[in-house]
């Protein structure tokens, strides 16, 4: 999962990136209004988090803009500001959520977490795979009755793999969604964790969950 926060105080951007790649999220975090707008725009974020008062762009205008773009992905609005009016021109504007500053980091994580479960009818906690078994919450993987010890970014990829089972997803598809805007698109990073997530998933069983679709990218059994 991807998240774009757009905060200018520089204090609190560096804690959300740094506590929302803690709970397995792939993060771009941006200081103003104009950046996070293109961001937001020429990728596919899974939720963005964007303060209401920030330089070059308000989040009022860049609610606006991205809603008529097309793009529907869920925004979080965090402000200092409390008035019901500035809630209702957001969520006219198109923010599916406010969140008052201070807040706590955990109504924040609950929050994200409701809104990436809304647009797929709550795609649910526990992910599967034939006998393989990925939990969210909890961030457990099994295959059978054997628990599998994942890195973050393994277990990011497969819950990527899993929430789109069935689909194959090219290799850009995958660097947007599970990697962040500072990863080399030319690495091999891609190749080498489908490589380590065949050998702990795939290699003692009979039974190959992975596969390579030639010339297209990559998917997980349904």
């Amino acid at each position: 999962m991807r998240i774009l926060v757009v905060e200018d105080e520089k204090e609190i951007r560096y804690f959300l990136k740094a506590s929302l790649g803690a709970e397995l999220f792939s993060v771009d975090a941006v200081e103003d209004g104009e950046r996070g707008l293109y961001l937001a725009s020429v990728n596919d974020y899974d939720v963005i988090v964007l303060d209401n008062i920030l330089p070059k762009k308000s989040g009022l205008e860049i609610c606006s803009e991205l809603r008529k773009k097309g793009k529907n992905t869920p925004i979080i609005i965090v402000s200092v500001k409390t008035d019901t009016t500035t809630k209702i021109e957001l969520l006219n504007a198109g923010a599916d959520d406010y969140l008052i500053k201070p807040f706590s980091f955990e109504e924040l994580m609950a929050r994200i977490r409701a809104l990436i479960r809304r647009p797929q009818q709550v795609k649910g906690e526990v992910l599967t795979s034939n006998d393989l078994i990925l939990e969210t919450k909890k961030h457990t993987v099994k295959r059978g009755k054997k628990e599998i010890h994942l890195t973050r970014k393994e277990f990011m990829l497969l819950e990527y793999l899993l929430s789109n089972k069935g689909s194959v997803l090219s290799r850009g598809m995958i660097l947007e969604h599970v990697w962040d805007m500072d990863t080399d698109p030319f690495s091999n990073t891609i190749e080498t964790h489908i490589l380590s997530l065949r050998r702990k998933i795939d290699t003692p069983h009979s039974k190959k969950l992975i596969s390579t679709v030639s010339g297209c990218g990559y998917k997980i059994a349904d």
